[in-house]
């Protein structure tokens, strides 16, 4: 299997920025945020990005205003500044802005939609993310 391609300030895919937000659309493999595991953060790509793009001096401000895991793609929001964070973070409180998941499966379903409802388990043996349906 081949290695997966990791976001980097080269090959960014930045859908939408304007002086306040930037969406980026994150590729499984990438981190949205530091952990143990030391691996860059796709908040540190975006801070790079931002830095050469516009020749900023000294450190760039970028808030994370929610993630994803790391198999997953799909839109990130950065906060570009640190009055529209709170705000950005208020709407997801508030519901104002939904997540849509979308799973991909091998056959076609018996039904159209269907909603499941149940519990995940997280294995917390390694860094990577592993879920389990309980039975």
């Amino acid at each position: 299997m081949a290695d997966k391609i990791l976001s980097n300030k080269s090959n960014l895919q930045v859908l939408f920025e304007d002086n306040h937000i930037i969406v980026i659309n994150k590729r499984a493999g990438d981190i949205v945020q530091g952990d143990k595991t030391g691996d860059k953060p796709l908040s540190d790509v975006v801070k790079e990005y931002i830095k050469d793009k516009y020749n900023k001096p000294g450190n760039v401000y970028l808030g994370t205003v929610h993630r994803l895991d790391r198999p997953t793609t799909g839109l990130v929001i950065f906060a570009k500044t640190s009055k529209v964070l709170p705000r950005l973070n208020a709407l997801f409180v508030s519901k104002d802005i939904n997540k849509t998941y979308w799973a991909i499966v091998k056959n076609e379903p018996n039904k159209k939609s269907d909603t499941l409802i149940n519990w995940l388990k997280k294995i917390r043996k390694t860094t990577n993310q592993r879920h389990i349906i309980k039975k």
